[in-house]
């Protein structure tokens, strides 16, 4: 009996084919999606592990129940400032990388 063979295709070929080719605008618009869905998923994982309710965190952080909530689900576009309040509530390390693109910057 013959075996037919099927063909695999990577993320990387997936993603390019449906959503873009990196460096395009549609392609870098679903990567930021998905990087701030990371965030609330990591904030509710930190949240459960620390047997802490939404309200209670919000309550740490100095918001309401509803914006830990819109945080963790991707609600919101919340500020950079919130989310380190966040995780410092949480006692959590955070750490950023940030990688320049190879591009010249003039000031005017």
């Amino acid at each position: 009996m013959k075996t037919k063979k099927i063909k695999t295709y990577s993320l990387e070929e997936v993603t390019d084919k449906y959503i873009g080719e990196k460096g395009t605008t549609k392609r870098d618009e679903f990567e930021n999606e998905l990087q701030l869905d990371l965030i609330g998923e990591a904030i509710k994982r930190a949240r459960k592990e620390r047997n802490l309710t939404q309200a209670q965190l919000g309550a740490l952080v100095g918001v309401q129940k509803a914006q830990i909530s819109k945080l963790e689900n991707h609600l919101t576009d919340a500020r950079f400032e919130t989310i380190l309040k966040v995780f410092k509530a949480l006692n959590a390390k955070i750490n950023f990388n940030v990688e320049l693109l190879n591009q010249n910057v003039k000031l005017t």
